[in-house]
């Protein structure tokens, strides 16, 4: 017999994005897929051994952009008055403190493991280093950022020029980057707010240290024209003249999209993803078109703030605009099937978080990030279809198993490496101080 550190036995399985097979075992050693196959339990001894009985493992979902800084802001911004970033967000992200980045963290990272979500790009806020540190003890798979703005006019506690605004990403990048299962990402929070300098400076040094930059792109018709106004070109091709644009860069949401920025996009090997609930009042991207040219695409939440941070919601929603805007006047139902969409959570996220050919699949050599859902409910069974159903009718609540880089962070709904009750209560008590 050969030994493993786990082993999934009997379940089943969504192997990538269009292959579900049924009665699959899946072995488990170093944080790595050794083997995905049938009768397994016959080959190899695990350390421990999870029936697949009742239940569909898949791979993590990816948050392609996420906002912990915003965690504490849930249910305050959805019928706000415009703009919300100035009279809701900044406002608040210049108030935060250690303690509330703790909380926003703990909070983020705990509704994370309990909706599916094994691996998460944060855009970036303040006094990442608590956020790092509750994020490394979580287990979770996730890429930080510092927000790096240095326009004036900021609230003095979160105002910067541009040296003070990337020493802070390199102390972050020092201290976290390699921890455990975390990255560190350079950051433009937004090209608006940013210096010239501050974008060489940025890039420059993601360059450096071999890691990934982000940014807030084409998301607002208002931001795309202030970058005309100011550089009299559009945003992904001032950035192409400033010598940023490669396959390390990220550009969330990448909404209004011109056809010499999609080709400029393609061309420098540039990784975008939507936020589809978030997005919706803003601009409905072409994705269509973008998948067609190989340009990968990726699925965030954009944050609590936006609904919570369930991609099974992000999901619906986004096929359901597809069809809408895209489908309909095309006569074309499947526009965005879920095949696709679960391709866009999955091998999107893997491309956005760095992680191309080792996220995304339940292979041999993929690292083992995956989870399980509770498929024996009444709202999910009986289907004449479990991937469509997976797709269709599974929420948040219906995650029973997370594993991450091997590790089992939770169990049939009770999370092993967070206190649940800690967190809830403390999240409690702040609603009771700072609550409507």
């Amino acid at each position: 017999m050969q030994t493993c550190d786990l082993l999934i036995k009997d379940g089943t399985v969504l192997i990538k994005s269009d292959v579900l097979s049924e009665h699959v075992d899946i072995a488990v050693q170093d944080g790595r897929i050794v083997e995905t196959g049938t009768d397994l339990w016959k080959k190899y001894q695990a350390a421990e051994t999870i029936s697949g009985k009742g239940k569909l493992f898949m791979p993590g979902l990816i948050d392609s952009h996420m906002h912990t800084g915003q965690q504490l802001l849930k249910g305050l911004v959805l019928d706000a008055k415009p703009i919300i970033w100035t009279r809701v967000m900044l406002p608040f992200e210049s108030t935060l403190t250690p303690e509330k980045m703790r909380l926003s963290a703990q909070a983020a990272a705990l509704e994370m493991i309990k909706s599916g979500t094994t691996g998460f790009i944060d855009a970036g806020s303040y006094y990442m280093e608590d956020a790092a540190r509750v994020y490394a003890g979580s287990g979770l798979r996730g890429a930080l950022s510092y927000s790096t703005m240095d326009e004036d006019g900021l609230p003095e506690s979160i105002a910067m020029d541009a040296q003070e605004a990337v020493k802070r990403t390199d102390s972050l990048y020092d201290g976290f980057h390699g921890n455990g299962n975390l990255k560190v990402y350079y950051s433009l929070r937004a090209l608006n707010s940013c210096s010239n300098r501050l974008v060489e400076l940025e890039a420059g040094h993601a360059k450096e240290r071999g890691t990934m930059l982000q940014a807030h792109m084409n998301e607002y018709m208002g931001e795309v024209n202030g970058i005309i106004k100011r550089e009299g070109m559009r945003p992904y091709e001032y950035l192409e003249k400033m010598q940023v644009l490669g396959s390390n860069f990220l550009g969330a949401h990448s909404l209004i999209l011109s056809d010499e920025e999609m080709a400029l996009v393609k061309e420098r090997g540039v990784k975008t993803c939507h936020c589809p609930f978030s997005n919706c009042g803003k601009a409905v991207p072409d994705t269509p078109k973008l998948l067609e040219m190989g340009i990968p695409v990726g699925m965030g939440t954009d944050g609590a703030a936006h609904g919570g941070l369930s991609l099974w919601n992000e999901m619906k929603i986004f096929r359901s605009v597809m069809n809408i805007f895209h489908g309909v006047p095309n006569n074309n139902p499947k526009v965005m099937p879920a095949e696709t969409i679960f391709k866009i959570i999955l091998e999107g996220g893997a491309a956005a978080l760095d992680e191309e050919g080792n996220l995304g699949r339940l292979e041999a050599g993929y690292k083992a990030d995956f989870i399980s859902i509770n498929m024996n409910q009444a709202h999910l069974c009986p289907t004449g279809n479990k991937l469509r159903t997976l797709f269709e009718c599974v929420g948040a609540g219906d995650v029973a198993d997370m594993v991450v880089g091997g590790r089992l962070i939770m169990k049939d709904r009770e999370v092993l490496s967070m206190d649940e009750e800690r967190i809830l209560y403390e999240s409690g008590k702040y609603m009771e101080t700072y609550g409507a």
